[in-house]
Order: structure tokens, then sequence, then C-alpha cells
């Protein structure tokens, strides 16, 4: 059973609110992070990729640039523009994007669960990334970014939020890129014991975004356990900081492909050759996929919808029915050449965040054709982690993300 536990987080102060968090850091790069923290340098950007505070060009993996995210860390905290709890507790974040809601419970998942599958994957990490983000939690001696997770709807948690935020007045509600974001604090100690017990009948969390950072907090947290041989299980190192959200409340956008190239096929070749797999019909104008293993492909000014015909996947696999597979394994790899789409240049994968009038722009510019894909839902994933199997590249694009910066769990 899971364990989410309260602690005493670092957060902004209440005038900061709205100035401290940031989006995570690995949705821009270096030199759109720079834009971004002009004109506030209490920007958690600081924290997160600190190479925003040395030359161009300096390297973001230097021991210096992780003492540096140390540092403003620190500042932030000392200088009082961030302060901590008195006592533990669990937080309540709700997140409202274009008129939708997803409210969760911000607290310390338990690095055992990791590793004993009780909170459960559906992606491989890269090393270097994951060492990158070893680097700074160990240096910091923080989780500076929350992990997204998610869990079977549990109506007993469900209620106890309701009644919190009916019957209290947040701590922060502010707008950040179109998206309101409240926070409340959880202080009462009954309730938040009772929150932990009902977490501990919920049979498993799912990591919904953040493996790298997931892997590289539990790689910290081992680390000081050999650190510290005598640990009794207690050190907040043994935990890292998660945001849960009942699965009901989730939406997973669409995650598109462009394709630079025909692998030397003429357009009208190219479709002779995919009809064996789908059922090929030209559209209108442009118009999103509206069921599963059907695909909205674009390609000479027009628009295509392509059907996914019976027998071209497994139904019975919970990986070989996603759409992104049914597009990689009869379309992509062996019509396209694209037989690993996490290596090959030719590919690019475009966020339904920035719509379809984005994928014409590509497929009109730089690229030859793009796929627009019904989004995997949040089934998918659970049925897909239980299964300990693993989700194609590029499966998954949750929105809105959450923000780094409103809660600081430190390790000691």
């Amino acid at each position: 059973m899971a364990v989410f536990k309260a602690f005493r987080a670092y957060r902004p102060s209440v005038k900061n609110q709205a100035s401290i968090p940031a989006l995570p850091y690995d949705v821009m790069n270096t030199e759109e992070a720079r834009e971004m923290v002009k004109g506030n340098p209490l920007s958690f950007l600081h924290v997160d990729k600190a190479q925003i505070d040395f030359e161009p060009g300096f390297d973001q993996y230097s021991k210096q640039v992780y003492e540096k995210a140390r540092d403003n860390l620190l500042a932030l905290e000392n200088s009082g523009n961030m302060v901590q709890d008195e006592k533990p507790c669990l937080y309540i974040y709700r997140q409202v994007m274009n008129g939708r809601a997803q409210t969760g419970i911000v607290g310390c998942a338990s690095i055992d669960d990791y590793k004993n599958n009780v909170i459960k994957k559906h992606e491989h990490t890269l090393a270097v990334k994951e060492q990158d983000r070893i680097n700074h939690v160990d240096t910091c001696d923080a989780n500076t970014g929350p992990i997204f997770l998610t869990y079977r709807e549990n109506k007993d948690i469900n209620n106890m939020v309701y009644s919190w935020t009916r019957s209290h007045e947040p701590v922060y509600n502010f707008t950040s890129d179109g998206v309101v974001q409240t926070v409340w604090v959880v202080d009462d100690e009954d309730i938040c014991a009772k929150l932990q017990s009902e977490f501990n009948k919920v049979p498993a969390l799912y990591i919904a975004d953040g493996h790298h950072r997931c892997a590289s907090a539990v790689k910290v947290g081992e680390k000081r356990r050999e650190q510290f041989p005598d640990y009794t299980g207690n050190e907040e190192f043994n935990y890292f900081l998660a945001v849960a959200f009942p699965d009901c409340e989730l939406e997973i956008m669409d995650y598109n492909r462009v394709v630079k190239d025909l692998q030397g096929y003429s357009f009208e070749g190219f479709l002779e050759r995919i009809k064996d797999k789908f059922i090929v019909e030209e559209l209108d104008g442009v118009k999103k996929p509206d069921e599963k293993h059907t695909f909205s492909m674009y390609s000479h000014k027009k628009w295509y919808k392509l059907t996914a015909k019976d027998g071209t996947f497994d139904e019975t696999d919970p990986v070989a029915r996603l759409d992104v597979s049914i597009l990689q394994n009869n379309l992509l790899g062996p019509v396209l050449g694209i037989d690993n789409p996490k290596t090959n240049s030719r590919i690019e994968f475009i966020g339904g965040i920035r719509g379809l009038a984005e994928l014409e722009r590509r497929a009109n510019s730089d690229m030859e054709i793009a796929f627009a894909m019904y989004p995997t839902t949040v089934d998918d994933l659970m049925s897909i982690a239980d299964a300990d199997k693993i989700m194609p590249p590029k499966s998954t694009w949750f929105e809105p993300k959450l923000l780094s910066g409103l809660f600081i769990h430190h390790l000691s």
C-alpha cells in the first residue's frame, strides 16, 4: 500500500506567490529560460536551471552550476522570500486550465515504494538525464520539483479534499501562463493523518510525468542511506516530493509527429504503400482524430484520415494497441524507415498544446508530412504500468505542467 506523508515545506512567502514559481526545467532550453527570467531575480529557474546565471556556452553540467543552484535556493530561503511551515503538513494544489480543474495532494512518497513497484513506471530513463538531476538534488540537498503521480480515484480522499477547500481559504491563488494556480495548506494533524491513512489503502501510485526526476530522487535517497548506514527509515532522504492526482481529473493531450521526408517515395507512391494497413480518406479540412486507431495526416496542403485496418495490431496487448505503436509499427518504421524514433533525426514530436496549425506550419516548411494522434488515455498508462511494460517514446503529453518552486522538500 502507498505511503504519502506530510512534511515541512519551504514555499514562497505570500507576496512572492506569483514571482518565484516557474515551469519545470525540462520544458524550455537555456536561452528560453534566460528570456523568461528577465526582470524577475526571484524566478525559481535560477535554482532549477542555474546555468542561466553563467555566460552563454558555460557547461550546464559543471559542478559550479549545481553549487550555484544550491546557493540560489538557500538565498531564497534565508532572505525570507520563502518560508518553512512550522510543522509537517500536506498541501492541496489545484490547477485550472481552459476551464478544466485538476486537484492533487502534495506530500512525500517513499523511495521504497518506488523500488518495490508500488509506484509504477511506464517509461525508460536516460542515464545522462538522470545524472543531471542526481547532481542537482544531491548538491541542493532538496527535491526542488515535484513528481507528477496519479492513482485510481478514492472517494474518501476526494471528500476530504472537497471539504477542506470549501471550508478554508487558499494560501496562494494566482495565474501563471493562463493557468490558475491555487494552494491550500492542510495543517490539521488529524486530517493529515486521515489522508495518509487513506493513501495507505491505495494499492498503487503511477508516475504520470517526471520519470527522470523520480529515478534521480530515489538514487540520491539510496546514496544517503549508504552515507548513514544507521538510518531508521524516517529520515527525510527516504522520501521525495510528489503531487498525487486522482485519475479521473487528468487529461492527456495528443503527442504528434512530423517527418522530414518520405524515404524516397513520391506522395502518390507513399499513399499506395500505406493502403494495405490503413483506410485512407481525404478530408475537407483540418480535423483531429475523434477515436482510437484513427490518425489525421497532413502533407502537400491536404488533410487525410487514416484508419488502422483490423489485424494490423494486437488488441490484447496494452502496448501494441496504443495508437503510437500502431503508427510506428505499420507506417513510420516499415514505410518511412524510422526504426528508432528516439534517435532518428528525421522525426520530431510536437505536443498537442501547440495545436494542429503547428503541424501544418512544419509540414509546409522544414518537414514533409505530419501525423496528428488521438491522445493516449490515463487508463492506457495504468494498464501498461500494471503489466510491467514500457510505453513507446513520446506517448503522453500532460497539461498543465506542475510548477517548480511552490514546494521544496529538504532531505536533511
